[in-house]
């Protein structure tokens, strides 16, 4: 197949048909639903932590980066033994961070945004594509199934467009539609050599937050993409060959309205499961209860001493003492990982791995 021309946005064509109106009101409703109920939450790391690891770990599984929780677990703690894979895994959180700390300071998403984050996903600084030969191929057949744009210049051209589309709303089109074409077109300029994918997954989500469609980043859409794999490759393809925008469009509001409720389900279970656990530390263990306390244990799945000693500002030996009550209790769960003690928030980490 000859290289395609890829259009400038907005595109040339009715986006906003009834069969896609049918299916934005859903999605609204979802996206709309658990914003709110997010906003309830006190202390909104606790979920993003807990949403975004399930993030990293789907988002790279799309790209054959496998692994488990329990080496997620080794990797974000820092300890050695963790694969190449799961470390991999832990530098797409880390983009995902710092493209929701950039987006919350500055209030917009530019092409130096989207090069830092891809950066920090493939931890090198390669940058925007300068040499020819990139093809998109069909995994199963390897037929050219498209040839994305070449050359740095053409590249910054394109992107400088898809910042203003993104950034500026002059049409009245609606953000979820015009998400879709967001990540179509990202996916369609391909910039990078590596990491296309899961920078445009992270595009979707700053995205919502640019909008104020969501505060937190806790909406992705790659688990709903793997369930759908090849329905979302065969409909971006059918966009560039024959302007299908009507079910591409269909399918990723799909998306979001299944993923919102989705999400929606675990951040409850979190949530109940912090109010649970708060109110059986504070009975049991009354004398190092504190909210304090119960934020760090969910801050993350697992804690350490260290954590706990500078959260709490109290000393190593009174850290070490909370630890081993709270683990006494059936709290949390210890294992010795190279020289460090790690403590795992089991009920926490079930309810996650779900």
């Amino acid at each position: 197949m000859s290289e395609q021309k890829l259009p400038m946005l907005p595109p040339n064509a009715e986006l906003e048909t009834k069969s896609v109106l049918k299916q934005l009101a859903s999605a609204n409703r979802a996206l709309a639903e658990l914003k709110g109920y997010a906003d309830t939450i006190p202390n909104k790391h606790i979920l993003i932590n807990a949403v975004m690891i399930n993030e990293a770990k789907d988002s790279s599984a799309i790209e054959n980066i496998i692994t488990t929780h329990d080496d997620l677990y080794k990797a974000i703690s820092d300890a050695s033994g963790a694969s190449l894979a799961a470390k991999e895994v832990v530098s797409y959180r880390t983009a995902l961070w710092q493209g929701y700390e950039s987006i919350k300071a500055r209030k917009m998403l530019t092409t130096n945004m989207i090069v830092e984050i891809q950066g920090v996903i493939e931890r090198n600084r390669a940058g925007i594509r300068k040499l020819p030969g990139t093809i998109l191929r069909n995994e199963k057949t390897g037929e050219t199934v498209y040839t994305p744009p070449v050359g740095e210049t053409e590249i910054r051209v394109l992107l400088n467009n898809f910042e203003k589309y993104i950034n500026e709303d002059n049409d009245d089109i609606d953000p979820l539609i015009k998400l879709a074409v967001i990540h179509y077109q990202f996916e369609s300029i391909h910039p990078f050599y590596d990491g296309n994918g899961r920078t445009g997954r992270i595009i979707n989500v700053l995205y919502l937050v640019l909008k104020e469609l969501l505060d937190s980043p806790i909406l992705y859409l790659s688990s709903y993409i793997i369930r759908n794999k090849s329905e979302y490759y065969r409909l971006i393809q059918e966009v560039r060959t024959h302007e299908n925008w009507e079910d591409w469009i269909i399918y990723i509001l799909k998306g979001i309205k299944e993923t919102a409720e989705e999400t929606l389900r675990l951040v409850k279970k979190i949530k109940a499961e912090v109010e649970t656990m708060s109110g059986e530390i504070k009975e049991r263990l009354p004398k190092i209860y504190s909210k304090e306390l119960i934020d760090l244990l969910f801050y993350e799945f697992y804690t350490k001493t260290i954590y706990i000693e500078k959260g709490l500002s109290v000393t190593r030996k009174t850290a070490v003492n909370y630890l081993s009550a709270l683990e006494k209790e059936g709290f949390l769960v210890s294992e010795k990982i190279g020289k460090e003690r790690i403590y795992q928030n089991k009920r926490l980490y079930d309810l996650v791995r779900q």
